[in-house]
């Protein structure tokens, strides 16, 4: 299936693959340090032209990469959510992440369960993980109302080897049933 042809719709959001009218609104989320005080840090507006570039780029090789989170209401980017699994990953990965103005909505929760819900029906998928850093506790909360539990501390590949995170995850019949 071409990037192009995959839409999720939930009650309040579009889900879709990276679009370039996305990007002034991806750098500016990317450069805000309270949106990625857990995300890696500030990004400079020419490291997330890279990141944008790779995740678009993740859609049409492998078919996967962090949707745009389109809030309906208003037609406006507001983050990125979606099956993630970079070479080295500690799994495959839904992950999330929404802009500070439209944070504590509710949003990554309703997202990252389409995206789930996604990922398990068209990639078969056994699992599905979360990498969240220790101190994120609002991730942790959505990874909670996902279903998912803390699995114990895990390792990203290089060159963020060092970044602490936890793992959290649920396998396939786990979500079912939920």
């Amino acid at each position: 299936m071409p990037a192009t042809a995959v839409r999720l719709e939930t009650d309040r959001l579009v889900l879709r693959p990276l679009e370039m009218q996305d990007f002034e609104a991806f750098a500016a989320f990317h450069a805000d340090p309270e949106a990625m005080r857990h995300l890696g840090g500030v990004q400079p507006r020419e490291v997330a032209w890279r990141t944008f570039m790779l995740m678009a780029g993740a859609w049409h090789l492998q078919g996967i990469s962090m949707f745009s989170l389109i809030e309906k209401s208003t037609g406006r980017w507001v983050g990125r959510v979606g099956p993630w699994m970079p070479e080295g990953w500690p799994g495959p990965e839904v992950g999330w992440g929404v802009v500070t103005g439209r944070q504590r909505r509710g949003y990554a929760t309703e997202a990252a369960t389409a995206a789930i819900d996604w990922a398990f029906e068209h990639l078969a998928w056994p699992e599905v993980i979360h990498s969240i850093a220790p101190g994120n506790l609002a991730s942790q909360a959505v990874a909670a109302k996902l279903g998912s539990r803390n699995r114990g501390a895990g390792r990203l590949p290089p060159p963020i080897e060092d970044v602490a995170v936890d793992i959290w995850g649920q396998t396939r019949e786990e979500w079912r049933r939920r």
